[in-house]
C-alpha cells in the first residue's frame, strides 16, 4: 500500500460525448473513487486541460506562451470542477495554484501541501508550473519529487505501455513492468520525455493504467498484483 500518490487524469478523462466539455456522470465515478482511496494514502491530483484547450492544436497561428497560458488556465477550471465534484461525495479537497486566481484557488507551497494532506484533503494541483513550455505530465513528476510521494500514477484510456504502437500494430504486447531507458531507446509512448527523464533521474516509481477499469485507483495504490493486468510499471531499473 502506497502512503503518498499523485495521480496524473487527463482533461479528457472528465469530459462527455458529443462534444462536451465537461461530463457530470465521469467525474462523479472518479471522484467517488478518490475519495475511497483518500481514506488510507495522502492522494493529490494533477489535471489536464485538453478538453477544454489542447494549445496550439487548437489554433496553430497563436503564440506558443500565449497559448499554453490559456493551457493552464484550462487546467484551473478543470481542478475547481472534480475539486467540487469530490465534495459532493464527503471528500475534503483543495485547488493550489503557482499563480493567484483571486480567492478562487490558494498559492502552492509543499508546507501548504503537506498542512493539507495533514488534514486529510485531496489536494489538487493546477496552473502547471506557471510557466510555458511544461507539459501536465512533468508536473507530477516534479510535485512527487517536492512532496516524497511514493509513486506517480498515470491514469489513461489505455492499459499500459506496449513494445509497440497498438493502434497502428495488432500484435503489440502490452509490458507489465519496464524500465525508463527502455522506454526512451525504443521510443515507447508512455509520458513525454521530459517527464521520463526527471523519473528516472530521481528514482521515482510510475504507474501508467487504464483508468476505466474498474477500481483502478484503489488496485493501483494497494500494490495488488492484479494491477498488472491492466497497467504498467516502470522503474528506473529492476535489479
Amino acid at each position: 500500500m502506497y502512503k503518498r500518490v499523485i495521480i496524473k487524469l487527463s482533461g479528457e478523462a472528465l469530459s462527455g460525448e458529443a462534444g462536451n466539455i465537461l461530463s457530470r456522470e465521469k467525474s462523479e465515478i472518479i471522484a467517488k473513487e478518490l475519495v475511497d482511496v483518500s481514506q488510507n494514502c495522502d492522494i493529490s491530483v494533477v489535471v489536464g486541460g485538453g478538453n477544454v484547450w489542447r494549445g496550439r492544436s487548437s489554433d496553430s497561428k497563436m503564440q506558443r506562451v500565449k497559448s499554453d497560458q490559456m493551457g493552464m488556465l484550462a487546467t484551473v477550471m478543470n481542478a475547481i470542477y472534480i475539486a467540487d465534484v469530490v465534495k459532493g461525495f464527503g471528500g475534503k479537497s483543495v485547488v493550489l495554484t503557482p499563480f493567484s486566481v483571486g480567492n478562487m484557488t490558494e498559492i502552492y507551497s509543499m508546507e501548504l501541501a503537506n498542512e493539507y494532506f495533514a488534514k486529510e484533503y485531496i489536494v489538487f494541483f493546477a496552473g502547471g508550473l506557471g510557466h510555458p513550455f511544461f507539459s501536465t505530465d512533468t508536473i507530477p513528476v516534479l510535485r512527487a519529487c517536492e512532496l516524497s510521494a511514493d509513486a506517480v500514477l498515470f491514469a489513461k484510456n489505455i492499459d499500459g505501455v506496449y513494445d509497440d504502437n497498438p493502434s497502428k500494430n495488432p500484435n503489440a504486447k502490452r509490458l507489465a513492468k519496464t524500465t525508463y531507458s527502455h522506454i526512451i531507446e525504443n521510443r515507447l509512448e508512455a509520458m513525454d520525455l521530459e517527464a521520463m527523464v526527471m523519473c528516472e533521474k530521481n528514482d521515482i516509481l510510475s504507474l501508467v493504467f487504464n483508468l476505466n477499469h474498474p477500481n483502478c485507483l484503489k488496485t493501483a495504490i494497494s500494490g495488488d498484483e492484479s494491477f498488472f493486468d491492466f497497467g504498467t510499471m516502470i522503474r528506473k531499473n529492476y535489479n
